[in-house]
């Protein structure tokens, strides 16, 4: 959580603790974040052999990390949402699907992205 009145280096290095918290939270909790960064682990080497150039190698690797960055949104939302009530109200439903599908549009623009790249690669 943050402190009032910190600035500077000192706000920063708290601001990056609470983000290793925020981390290891989703780690810990989220399934899907833990399977989002095992193939995000195994893109990293991926995309450096097969992208041909650093814009390929960004794109292969960074659609992938995407996944992880929306995951983390949705855990939050998620968590939001839960701290509110467990009574259904179809708000809360509403906002859960949104940050749900946040994850799956980044996810069909990592397949669309490692699928256009290893076209052009292998067509031929």
């Amino acid at each position: 959580m943050g402190q009032p009145g910190l600035k500077g280096l000192p706000r920063l290095i708290a601001a990056f603790g609470n983000s290793v918290a925020g981390l290891r939270v989703c780690w810990r909790k989220e399934e899907a974040f833990r399977q989002e960064i095992l193939v995000l682990l195994a893109a990293l080497p991926l995309g450096l052999w097969l992208g041909e150039n650093a814009v390929e190698r960004i794109l292969l690797i960074g659609s992938v990390w995407q996944i992880a960055i929306f995951e983390t949104l949705n855990s939050a939302v998620e968590a939001v949402v839960d701290r509110i009530g467990t009574e259904y109200h179809a708000l809360s439903g509403y906002a859960k699907d949104i940050a749900s599908a946040s994850v799956l549009l980044a996810s069909f623009l990592a397949l669309l992205v490692w699928g256009l790249i290893l076209y052009d690669k292998f067509q031929g």
